[in-house]
């Protein structure tokens, strides 16, 4: 079971879209976030000076899915000076550094390169890292205390809209979550609705072709998006869903599933046929 903790979140220009500061209860990391404008402020800040790993954020593309690049340096600051001259998607940046200074390089490249599988795993994102990072050579010590790092950091990003690095499970709650069904056509799809999106689960089925007005929708695109990264893969008769998957709405998922323009909350059913929406509305009893 999720363990209750405290995160501050401090708001150096009194602006909630402007800088701001992240610690976590009993952690030792410290995180920065900034929109790139504000690039010359987030320059004067002690954080950047130290060694860290850092994300940048793109808006999402019309396939819905964000750009993501991940990176570390000695220096933060200098690593985001060079980015800013040659990286044009990134819009905001995460840093997250250690306010003890017993962070290392080799603890900085072990979390670029979990960051960086991780985001590949998930396939919630576009990663723009040209190369995979791999693992430094690290002793077992600096190996549990990056590995540590990373758990902490893993809890603090949510709480600032990014979930990319998480890998849904349609076994979390089991025992109070509502399973729902689409069946047509041939295809069978399940899924969950959780607070982090509504999750499709492993081995679900969709149809192959869509329906044409379907074409060049945001649907449309992100089907093909999870195509190229093997989450919909064929098996002749239907396109099928290797891995849980979360989308950010229940009828985003029922448009991949059904290829065709749906309104989730109607199309995703319980066993006895209730809606998602009559069971969020209290109209039915489960």
């Amino acid at each position: 079971m999720p363990k209750p903790y405290s995160i501050r979140i401090f708001l150096p220009g009194g602006d909630p879209d402007g800088i701001r500061t992240i610690e976590k209860s009993n952690w030792s990391g410290s995180g920065l976030v900034f929109p790139r404008v504000l690039m010359d402020q987030a320059r004067q800040r002690k954080e950047l000076e130290r060694t860290g790993v850092y994300i940048l954020l793109g808006p999402a593309e019309d396939n819905g899915l964000p750009k993501v690049y991940v990176g570390e340096g000695d220096s933060i600051r200098s690593r985001l000076d060079n980015h800013v001259k040659n990286k044009e998607f990134w819009d905001t940046c995460v840093a997250f550094t250690s306010t003890d200074e017993n962070m290392n390089k080799a603890h900085i490249r072990y979390l670029e390169s979990r960051l960086c599988a991780l985001a590949a795993a998930g396939k919630r994102c576009i990663l723009e890292n040209s190369t995979t990072p791999q693992i430094p050579p690290i002793s077992e010590a600096d190996a549990a205390y990056a590995e540590g790092y990373l758990i902490e950091l893993l809890l603090c990003l949510p709480t600032l809209g990014v979930s990319v690095f998480e890998m849904p499970s349609s076994s979390e709650n089991e025992q109070t979550r509502v399973d729902f069904c689409i069946a047509s056509k041939g295809i069978e799809a399940f899924g969950i609705e959780t607070p982090k999106g509504f999750i499709v689960r492993a081995g679900s089925t969709a149809v192959i072709d869509e329906v044409r007005s379907m074409e060049g929708s945001l649907g449309s695109k992100l089907r093909v998006a999870l195509q190229a990264n093997a989450v919909l893969v064929s098996n002749g008769s239907a396109l099928v869903f290797t891995q849980d998957y979360v989308f950010n709405s229940p009828s985003t998922a029922a448009s991949v599933v059904l290829g065709r323009s749906a309104n989730g909350r109607e199309e995703w059913k319980t066993k006895r046929g209730q809606t998602l929406k009559a069971i969020q509305g209290g109209e039915a009893i489960l």
